[in-house]
């Protein structure tokens, strides 16, 4: 049986934290385990509404409790395999501040706060020992082998710990928000520019004359210049990952004030854009390059897109259907 942490005054804790136990993981854990050593994926799936939980509660605590929670957020994979001691020394902060931060998050105490993370872990069925001789595989092809080997694991882990933790629910409501809009603004600068983009094209090309219109922002100047004309019957959907940029942030702060609703799309629970957001979706964006990794985010909005057309009241397949046929007659198509 787990040790239950406890707290003794100030910094005091049982010494006997301890990580999982193997007793109770099982063969599971070891999977976990060593298939993440072999394969170099870090794959964290994690219970997302404990992780919105403790972002909503950020503003409310003293700044060492903050420094703790922002921890967690970054590194959700590491609370179900790691003690409170050592996140806590992880955090720079005492071990029963972890404690007051689990608290805080509306937990009894840290012990309480750990156990979704754990029992994810315990439950989540992924086939780590096929993936890794999968990527052995490819591994054996020599120096581009092994770089495409770590590519492929990338990718792989970043797409699983999406949809792992995805909540279908969430985005569904997400979609619907988006359908009924009077306009659906799509935001993202940088590297997520063409994302939303694309995204406004191709939702523009599903929407029917009746629906409402969906475009990429910033139009002309500054993201602030568009939000400043949104009503509260627009949407705004917006795109921001480490190191975050600060016209996004202003945007949906902005968009906020103004009682226009807006799902935001990061890498972080402690992004600065969550809180502010009416729906909030983490996407995880490792890579081995030195730059993040857009393949979660383009499955997100592709799974965000599926629900938009499925929830439309538009006749979506003759509107596809004419857009192409449109486009066919002016010569824009070749066969």
């Amino acid at each position: 049986m787990d040790t239950v942490d406890t707290v003794d005054g100030d910094d005091g804790v049982d010494d006997g934290v301890s990580a999982i136990a193997p007793d109770r993981t099982g063969r599971l854990y070891q999977m976990y385990s060593n298939s993440v050593q072999t394969c170099g994926i870090a794959v964290s799936v994690t219970p997302t509404p404990v992780l919105q939980r403790l972002s909503e509660a950020l503003d409310s605590m003293s700044p060492q409790v903050r420094q703790a929670a922002a921890y967690v957020l970054d590194n959700p994979s590491e609370v179900a395999v790691t003690s409170l001691r050592a996140m806590a020394d992880a955090a720079e902060v005492k071990p029963n501040t972890m404690v007051r931060m689990a608290r805080a998050a509306g937990f009894d105490g840290y012990d309480d706060f750990r156990e979704p993370f754990r029992s994810v872990v315990v439950d989540t069925q992924l086939s780590f020992p096929d993936r890794a001789r999968f990527l052995q595989s490819i591994n054996e092809g020599g120096r581009h082998g092994a770089l495409l080997s770590n590519m492929v694991a990338s990718a792989l882990g970043n797409v699983e710990t999406l949809f792992a933790s995805i909540d279908a629910d969430k985005l569904k409501a997400a979609a619907d928000l988006l359908v009924s809009a009077r306009r659906a603004n799509i935001l993202g600068v940088g590297t997520a520019k063409p994302l939303a983009e694309n995204f406004a094209y191709v939702a523009s090309m599903s929407s029917g004359p009746d629906a409402g219109q969906v475009a990429a922002i910033p139009v002309l100047g500054l993201a602030i210049d568009d939000v400043a004309r949104m009503r509260p019957s627009d949407v705004l959907v917006a795109m921001t990952f480490s190191p975050y940029r600060t016209e996004i942030i202003e945007a949906v702060n902005l968009a906020a004030e103004q009682r226009v609703p807006v799902v935001t799309i990061t890498d972080s629970w402690a992004s600065p854009i969550v809180a502010p957001s009416s729906y909030a979706f983490v996407v995880p964006n490792e890579s081995p390059l030195p730059f993040s990794s857009n393949v979660a985010t383009v499955a997100l909005l592709e799974v965000l897109l599926s629900f938009m057309v499925a929830d439309s009241d538009d006749d979506v397949a003759s509107t596809i259907d004419a857009f192409h046929a449109n486009r066919r007659a002016a010569g824009i198509y070749t066969e």
